[in-house]
């Protein structure tokens, strides 16, 4: 068949797979490579950006390239049910795959902290729903205790088999382009992704399928910014929900993933987050989720600093999808205009 058939299928050589392996898949992955070239014009960058729109995976975000394999693998090994602890995308994935196996979903979140889309998620998918009186890390902490404790499946990035599927994204882009972009942006908040990207361009690199690295661009949410700081932030605070989490799993891996590219984590405010949302919406026709545009946000700041020579690829991970937070995007623009049905009202408020 020659029909795609999600990333396990497409890169199995490169996955912690067998014949054995049951391949549990919603056709995640061979999401679009937009190049941006209105976003570039209006922030006056000299070079090529591209947005890789994770926002079109089967459940809205990249949760599900590392999602397809850890449910695999679940269920290879005998898992009936299993957990995570989210602020919202990695539930909703987790209950999608987990349904699709056939398997009981249980997901710990962070009470009123999470987007209403993605909390409908997890629901109509068949997950039962915990909601935890405290942040993402605190749920977290429980999750991996109920780990020790009961035979479920963990399938935050704690699992090593979500970073294994989310490093595809790499291979994607790099088979787009034909190589690896110059500086690859992308939002942190638990640090598996930009962990997982590095991971994914250095075994490209490493069998001959590019000649060149990425720098790793990460960014964070100000509010929320724990690796930038240097210390674990106790309670969290960004209108970026995705982000919003105070001691990064992957926080060690991220910064050698930095070190190793020679690149680095920096933070963005919300209203820097909010401006790159809104604009690269309104440039681009892509509605991403708000913790998606930080990477954006993050080529804005630099760009604003005069850090590019010129000439430069660059990819921006877009994470989410905006549908999965509609109510960020009503409060910050502008109302819709009601006006009776009557023509000449209509072209008043009509300028070209």
């Amino acid at each position: 068949m020659s029909y795609w058939r999600g990333i396990i299928h497409k890169y199995k050589e490169f996955l912690p797979v067998n014949e054995k392996t049951p391949i549990i898949t919603l056709c995640e992955g061979n999401t679009p490579l937009v190049y941006a070239e209105n976003l570039a014009r209006a922030i006056g960058f000299k070079g090529g950006i591209f947005l890789k729109y994770e926002g079109l995976n089967p459940t809205g975000s990249f949760k599900d390239r590392g999602m397809t394999v850890a449910i695999s693998k679940a269920v290879e090994a005998g898992k009936r049910a299993v957990i995570c602890a989210s602020t919202g995308n990695t539930s909703a994935s987790a209950a999608a795959y987990a349904a699709k196996a056939g398997l009981r979903a249980f997901v710990l979140l962070p009470k009123g902290a999470v987007a209403l889309g993605k909390l409908s998620q997890a629901v109509i998918y068949g997950a039962k729903v915990i909601a935890i009186q405290g942040n993402f890390d605190d749920a977290l902490y429980i999750v991996r205790k109920i780990g020790e404790l009961m035979p479920v499946e963990i399938v935050n990035s704690v699992n090593p088999y979500r970073i294994e599927g989310q490093k595809t994204g790499a291979f994607e882009i790099c088979d787009a382009l034909g190589k690896a972009p110059d500086y690859h942006f992308i939002p942190v908040g638990n640090a598996g992704n930009i962990t997982a990207y590095w991971k994914g361009y250095k075994e490209y690199y490493q069998v001959g399928k590019i000649d060149n690295l990425p720098k790793m661009m990460g960014w964070q949410a100000e509010g929320s910014a724990p690796i930038v700081k240097g210390y674990p932030i106790k309670n969290p605070q960004t209108i970026a929900t995705a982000i919003r989490i105070g001691n990064p799993y992957s926080w060690q891996p991220a910064l050698q993933a930095v070190h190793e590219s020679g690149g680095l984590i920096d933070a963005v405010s919300d209203d820097e987050i909010l401006y790159a949302y809104k604009l690269t919406a309104s440039t681009e026709g892509i509605f991403c989720e708000p913790a998606s545009a930080a990477s954006v946000a993050g080529l804005i700041k630099l760009t604003r600093e005069g850090f590019f020579k010129g000439g430069e690829t660059v990819v921006c991970t877009l994470t989410g999808n905006g549908l999965k937070d509609p109510d960020t995007a009503m409060r910050v623009c502008e109302e819709p205009i009601t006006l009776p049905p009557d023509v000449d009202k209509v072209v008043g408020v009509i300028s070209l």
